[in-house]
């Protein structure tokens, strides 16, 4: 088997293949809305200079985000390896998808609390 030469690291590249996963992240539905009521709220904590609440938002966006990323890449990996139904691959999509509801679960917290005290509580 002849030797491989590792590419040279190239961080462009790297995030323009991270870019090219989000494009296709985005045409699931459920990552799109996430990420819209994400923009909305992290634009009004900026504009309030709400710093704390911004960076809050920012990690629970960042985790939803996250699982349902991964939870895609298994679910496509699963659909790869395994195009058939399989007991084994049905408990493995619904493990990763228990993952994402439990990501999405703290998300909705995080997003409802802020809506409110930034929104309709008066303060910043």
């Amino acid at each position: 088997m002849p030797a491989t030469h590792p590419r040279p690291y190239d961080p462009l590249r790297k995030c323009r293949v991270a870019l090219h996963g989000l494009r296709l992240a985005m045409r699931d539905t459920a990552v799109a809305y996430k990420l819209l009521v994400s923009v909305v709220l992290l634009a009004v904590a900026f504009v309030q200079r709400s710093w704390v609440d911004f960076g809050l938002l920012l990690v629970a966006t960042a985790l939803v985000l996250a699982a349902e990323l991964l939870n895609t890449a298994i679910e496509e990996l699963c659909d790869y390896v395994q195009p058939d139904r399989a007991p084994q691959i049905g408990a493995t999509k619904d493990i990763a998808a228990a993952a994402v509801g439990l990501c999405i679960l703290a998300w909705m917290g995080v997003m409802v609390l802020e809506a409110w005290r930034l929104l309709f509580s008066g303060r910043a």
